[in-house]
């Protein structure tokens, strides 16, 4: 099995990208050969008559990897939909085969490989495709990012329900403050979360502000480098 872990959340906008740039950080920082591949975004924006993905971005600005743009995204689409919608509503197709030869591609260069998906798990790819399936096929273990406040516990249960429905393997769920108000519910969901959904908790990280500052977090609190390279 492929050396890597496959960043999964459960909804949109949970901090997946930032998860798994910080993690692309910490183990580039262990002198690890890491490398980051983000198959599938939505919401590009041009730059410079070029579509790009900000995600995508932001993943190569944490890696410090120098692997062809088009492997380590083999497709960006404008509009910021499920690509199954996105990709109908341009006109466009997705294709299996394209992204598993840049999977191919980016394993045979890297040593570890963080793969972030797109939503959720039952974000449809293709009519018949979703995220879930993506991650089985790939045949990396997966880190489930939640949020912090309350509707996690349910929103993260289910994912993990259907993980192992559909013969995915979770190895922990990373919970991340995206706001700033405080809830109640912050202080129990991590228990209530390891106890029903009998996973670990990998980490719990606090609200700030900017992308740029998360990676520092994530290296104070989570040390799951070494766990992630030697356990995968």
């Amino acid at each position: 099995m492929q050396k890597g872990v496959f960043i999964a959340g459960t909804d949109t906008g949970v901090g997946k990208t930032v998860i798994a740039g910080g993690l692309a950080r910490l183990l580039r920082n262990m002198g690890i050969n890491v490398g980051v591949m983000k198959p599938v975004e939505t919401g590009g924006e041009y730059k410079n008559g070029k579509l790009v993905g900000k995600d995508t971005e932001y993943l190569i600005r944490m890696s410090k990897v120098q692997d062809i743009y088009s492997h380590i995204n083999p497709y960006i689409l404008q509009h910021p939909l499920a690509p199954y919608a996105a990709a109908k509503i341009e006109g466009k197709r997705i294709y299996k085969k394209k992204i598993f030869a840049s999977f191919r591609n980016l394993t045979d260069k890297h040593d570890f490989l963080i793969v972030e998906g797109c939503g959720g798990f039952l974000v449809p790819i293709t009519s018949n495709y979703m995220i879930s399936a993506l991650a089985r096929d790939m045949k990396l273990p997966v880190i489930v990012v939640a949020r912090a406040g309350l509707g996690t516990i349910n929103h993260t249960l289910l994912t993990l329900d259907h993980a192992r429905k559909a013969g995915v393997k979770v190895i922990g769920v990373i919970i991340n403050k995206t706001s700033k108000n405080i809830q109640m519910s912050e202080k129990t969901n991590p228990q209530a979360i390891r106890a029903f959904g009998r996973v670990p908790i990998l980490g719990v990280i606090p609200y700030t502000s900017g992308r740029k500052k998360m990676d520092v977090v994530i290296n104070k609190y989570i040390d799951i480098g070494k766990i992630l390279y030697n356990n995968t």
